[in-house]
């Protein structure tokens, strides 16, 4: 006989296997962008959306580790114009709240065009950067 147990236990299990795993960055406001590499994915939205030339900024940020992956002990956020060759006038300040979430303050774009928004991951001896890319008008 099967104890009435295992239908229940394996209900349970259905439903948790079912269950869609949490994206990275989910509870962001606004508009998620998501780039990623082999041990990190970075979700992030900008405020506010869209960016204006000339305007401060801030960059709202989740840092989600892969499985095995430690937890950056220090993020940097930058951003440059490749194809001019120049970054920022400014330098972005990070700050971590409780939560885990990040937050880069002191952005601004001074030109409109292609910028690729840099996120410097430090673990141990090691950096991962992380790099997405946008356009501002």
């Amino acid at each position: 006989m099967i104890p009435s147990s295992i239908p229940v236990m394996a209900g349970a299990w259905a439903l948790a296997v079912a269950a869609p795993a949490l994206a990275c960055g989910e509870a962001l406001r606004g508009e998620r962008r998501t780039i990623e590499n082999s041990r990190y994915t970075v979700a992030y939205t900008t405020a506010p959306a869209p960016i204006e030339v000339g305007r401060h900024f801030v960059v709202d940020f989740a840092v989600c580790p892969r499985k095995g992956v430690p937890v950056p002990q220090d993020v940097r956020v930058d951003a440059n114009m490749p194809e001019h060759r120049h970054g920022m006038n400014y330098r972005a300040s990070v700050v971590r709240s409780p939560a885990g979430a990040y937050r880069a303050e002191g952005m601004l774009f001074h030109m409109p065009g292609r910028w690729d928004l840099t996120f410097d991951l430090v673990a141990g001896s090691r950096t991962d950067r992380l790099i997405g890319t946008m356009r501002v008008e």
